[in-house]
């Protein structure tokens, strides 16, 4: 009776333990990363080694003294902070710039930038080129990528130090919808080629657009997205989606979270290349069924964006629309688009 039970009381320590462990297990792999403020975020960069780049030896740079941001002149309200997946949406007050700089800028990280400069977009080179020298990522290396059909075209613009700039031919083409759909396509075989060797982070923006504050490393993260600024306060079935079952890009009535822009994404430099390897063989499977998603890349990249959740989003403070009046929940605008004739550009 008494080894019975013994035998009993171990069974059921046993059959415990292994519960117990199993929660431990469910808990590691799936509980998100909360505990580390999301001021700070980008927590990854604590398991990080400060010189984590044997091949590149850290070189001094000067320390960056964050200026104040030119606010915008209106009472704010609370935006969103937090997406449902526990992800930092990032707007003016959600972080503390020197902090983050304290912690960043030790890592000797390089900052890469795409641009596309096709057709009469060329004539925006020039002043897209001297914002960011103003106000992208000071303190890091950055390089800048333009692609262009016309690199003849692109104007010198003094560049400041720890800054590099490659101009890339590509091809041009006839209709503007072609550029916007190569340009997935196009960023992935360059990063494969070249730029997952130079860059350690990626951005990705349109060239028809200007920085007008400080925009730093708050915005690094495994994948960043932005929320449109034309549908921020909008709800789920006023977004654009691609509704068609037929295109690969297809969102269905009840998917999505926001709408994000296609002027602006990045990541980590292996991260963009996957997320943009996936948005181009979407677009070949549509192309090959005769079929142009409804806004060409940006559908293909809010359809992978619901299955590849972003770590980190932008607020439309990075990629506002300046023929829209400023809502009073934005703070300041950190990158805006040009007023410009689209149609004439797209002719």
């Amino acid at each position: 009776m008494t080894h019975w039970r013994l035998g009993l009381g171990l069974g059921l320590c046993l059959l415990a333990s292994a519960g117990l462990w199993v929660l431990w297990l469910c808990a590691e792999n799936w509980l998100p990363v909360s505990h580390v403020p999301y001021y700070l975020p980008c927590p990854e960069i604590f398991n990080m080694k400060l010189q984590h780049k044997e091949e590149k030896p850290l070189q001094p740079m000067k320390q960056f003294q964050y200026p104040q941001p030119r606010l915008v002149q209106h009472r704010p309200t609370e935006l969103l902070t937090l997406t449902p997946w526990l992800a930092p949406i990032i707007s003016e007050g959600t972080f503390n710039p020197e902090l983050l700089m304290r912690i960043y800028q030790p890592l000797n990280l390089s900052i890469g930038l795409t641009v596309f400069a096709v057709g009469k977009y060329t004539q925006f080179v020039q002043h897209f080129l001297e914002s960011a020298e103003k106000f992208f990522m000071h303190g890091f290396q950055v390089h800048y990528y333009i692609f262009t059909h016309d690199p003849a075209a692109i104007p010198k613009v003094l560049l400041g130090p720890h800054r590099l700039l490659d101009i890339i031919p590509i091809q041009g083409y006839t209709h503007w919808e072609e550029i916007t759909i190569r340009r997935m396509e196009t960023i992935s075989r360059h990063i494969a080629k070249r730029a997952h060797q130079e860059v350690d982070y990626l951005f990705c923006l349109d060239v028809d657009m200007v920085f007008q504050n400080l925009w730093g490393p708050e915005t690094l993260g495994d994948l960043v997205a932005a929320i449109h600024p034309g549908y921020f306060s909008a709800t789920r079935q006023q977004f654009p989606y691609e509704r068609r079952q037929v295109s690969t890009a297809f969102v269905a009535e009840n998917e999505g979270d926001f709408y994000y822009a296609g002027a602006v994404f990045g990541g980590r430099v292996a991260n963009v290349y996957e997320f943009t390897s996936g948005c181009h063989m979407a677009i070949l499977a549509d192309k090959a069924n005769g079929i142009m998603a409804a806004w060409q890349e940006e559908s293909h990249l809010n359809r992978r964006l619901i299955t590849h959740k972003p770590s980190k989003v932008l607020s439309p403070e990075y990629i506002w629309d300046a023929t829209k009046p400023l809502p009073p929940s934005l703070k300041l605008i950190r990158f805006a688009t040009l007023v410009k004739d689209s149609r004439w550009l797209r002719s």
